[in-house]
């Protein structure tokens, strides 16, 4: 039969009490003691203290007077050890802890005659022998108490880190996605408003027709790419399509909208590259059209696409009248240098007054 943790200090207490007994006959002083000590355990156990401290202060004091009646007590320091290592938090537990050692030297060097100097240094030297690897194994207990507590002060502070770095790419992950659809719409919806919008002032009574039919066109177009961007398609040029291809397709249609001359070329051996790569030079491709239609007043265009040793470079230039000052913003340029630098890519644009534009975007090869 197995006795409950919680009662072993009980049984200690009356094993020791009963060896008195059999070794001597006790002092009343030292039942009385003893009876104290039961109470005093019994009520630390069933009280909520205030100050713990004062439990093992009162248990110290208890063991310390029945080792001075009876040095069979020291079994008990045990005791006092345990509570005080417990309850009494540093700076005081380790001068607590010297305090139950020295009882506890006191108790092995009880037969000691103390009243010579030499009794004295050997009472002192036992009661260091108890009181050093005691304390010292405080300090080592406070140093791995204070490891556990910076472990796990690391641990909450990793996790609300973690917390606010999944918080931040949520929120940047929303932002981006707002990005792609604002630069989709502006691909779409807002390049074939605005073709539609050329067209229906182009027209007057002997080309209305022809005009008519080219704004239907551009509506029914951009209808299809927004369809396709909510649904995170490729690119209807691109679909069935290779880049080169795509690029031939659009300038023409570019071309037979607004009535100017495109010529495509392409330069170097034509490899694949990453779909993300084709989506974002086509874009490009398609924006510097929609601003030499917008801008330019151009007579000619040419369209490069060049397949070099590490990237392919895509270049749009036109003989229109060109702009003094490269605008640093606008919300097309802005998309082509989102897309194209997203792909650790470069965006260059140069003009001058009456000697036209030129676009040039570069991609890797390899997209990471």
């Amino acid at each position: 039969m197995s006795i409950p943790v919680a009662r072993w200090p009980y049984v200690l207490l009356a094993l020791l009490a009963a060896a008195t007994t059999l070794d001597q006959r006790p002092e009343p002083e030292e039942l009385l003691l003893c009876a104290g000590v039961a109470a005093w355990l019994a009520a630390g156990m069933t009280l909520k203290w205030r100050h713990q401290w004062m439990f093992a202060a009162g248990l110290t004091v208890l063991t310390g007077v029945l080792v001075i009646l009876n040095p069979l007590f020291g079994f008990l320091t045990p005791l006092p050890y345990v509570y005080v290592f417990r309850t009494i938090a540093f700076p005081w537990q380790p001068a607590a802890v010297a305090t139950v050692a020295a009882i506890a030297g006191t108790a092995q060097a009880y037969g000691i005659d103390k009243s010579t100097f030499e009794g004295v240094v050997i009472w002192v030297a036992v009661m260091a022998g108890n009181a050093v690897p005691m304390c010292a194994y405080a300090f080592v207990a406070r140093k791995a108490e204070q490891q556990e507590a910076e472990r796990e002060q690391l641990l909450a502070d990793n996790l609300a880190l973690q917390e606010q770095l999944l918080a931040q790419a949520r929120e940047a992950g929303i932002r981006d996605e707002r990005q792609r659809m604002a630069r989709e719409f502006h691909d779409t919806l807002a390049q074939g408003l605005t073709g539609i919008v050329s067209q229906l002032r182009a027209a007057d009574d002997t080309t209305w027709a022809r005009h008519v039919q080219a704004a239907q066109d551009l509506a029914r177009e951009s209808l299809n790419e927004t369809r396709r961007s909510f649904e995170a398609l490729r690119p209807e040029p691109l679909r069935t399509a290779r880049l080169t291809e795509a690029l031939t397709n659009v300038a023409g249609r570019w071309a037979r909208l607004h009535d100017v001359e495109v010529s495509v070329t392409t330069t170097g051996d034509t490899r694949p590259i990453a779909p993300e790569a084709e989506f974002a030079l086509l874009r490009a491709a398609q924006e510097a059209l929609a601003n030499v239609a917008k801008h330019a007043r151009a007579s000619r265009v040419g369209v490069t696409l060049s397949y070099l040793e590490h990237e392919v470079a895509l270049d749009v230039r036109d003989d229109g009248r060109g702009f003094e000052k490269i605008p640093a913003s606008g919300f097309g340029l802005e998309a082509m240098r989102q897309r194209i630098e997203g792909l650790k890519g470069t965006v260059q644009i140069e003009s001058e007054p009456g000697g036209g534009t030129g676009v040039s975007a570069r991609v890797p090869l390899e997209v990471r």
